[in-house]
């Protein structure tokens, strides 16, 4: 049996807990990558949880762990990758449910509102949790059908000969 995948990423913040935590998914039998941030240095949230998402999304990680300070915008960032269903979470309960039932493939933590213990009972939780499918697998279906549907009307939106729509996107 193969390994499942996972993808790391994380700001400056959230290297304060990320090796713990690459440790213990280690530990527990998974490979790992970590795309970053590597250093104590200031840097931007969206890159790492866009990199860590686009790698999941391609196929190329089973799922994707990520965290900054709160959790809450590296998640976004995750978010806005399609294909994507990250969940930002604090503690066990909800993290197992975001499996269950919206098959997350990304859980974004917060290193300043999580300690390692908390952070490794989460992860266990979330990684330990199956998709139920049925009546999930429905609402999965209907946002991924709304995310069509507001990429055609920006399709047509871009494609407008309207000026009153170019001069909002340019």
């Amino acid at each position: 049996m193969n390994k499942k995948k996972i993808a790391f990423g994380s700001d400056h913040v959230g290297l304060e807990l990320k090796p713990a935590i690459i440790e213990y998914v280690k530990y527990l039998g998974y490979e790992v990558h970590d795309f970053g941030a590597f250093e104590k240095q200031r840097t931007d949230y969206p890159i790492y949880g866009k990199k860590v998402a686009e790698e999941v999304a391609k196929g190329n990680y089973d799922l994707g762990i990520v965290m900054c300070g709160t959790g809450i915008g590296i998640g976004l960032a995750a978010n806005k990758v399609p294909g994507i269903r990250a969940a930002m979470v604090s503690e066990p309960y909800s993290a197992a449910f975001s499996r269950r039932h919206n098959n997350t493939n990304v859980l974004s933590m917060g290193s300043r509102v999580v300690g390692v213990e908390l952070a490794k009972m989460i992860v266990k939780s979330w990684l330990d949790a199956q998709f139920e499918g049925g009546r999930h697998q429905r609402r999965i279906d209907e946002l991924g059908a709304e995310d069509e549907r507001n990429d055609e009307k920006f399709k047509l939106i871009l494609n407008s000969k309207d000026k009153k729509y170019q001069d909002n996107i340019n």
